[in-house]
């Protein structure tokens, strides 16, 4: 088994500074097939069901070493905020 240790980004509703969990997601081993008379999706992996939450970095690779399982850690990628007054909205020449 493979799993990807991240940390999952902030969602539009959000406006949380920094997400503080850490998910183990296990990869997929086959593809998703399409049922012919629905059209619905499915798949006989059923570790792709299973995202558990850790409350650091370090809790779920010491669960993935404990479990013997194979990881890679995705690190959360650094947004760059340039800092902005409410009156740059309203200028003629406006500031990314």
């Amino acid at each position: 088994m493979k799993a990807k240790i991240f940390q999952p980004a902030k969602t539009a509703m959000q406006s949380a500074p920094k997400l503080k969990n850490w998910r183990l997601q296990f990869e997929l081993k086959s593809a998703k097939k399409i049922e012919p008379l629905m059209g619905w999706t499915s798949s006989s992996d059923t570790n792709q069901q299973i995202c558990l939450s850790f409350s650091s970095k370090e809790e779920a690779v010491s669960y993935a070493e404990k479990n013997k399982i194979s990881y890679v850690i995705l690190e959360p990628k650094k947004r760059n905020i340039s800092p902005k007054s409410y009156s740059a909205n309203f200028s003629y020449e406006k500031v990314n």
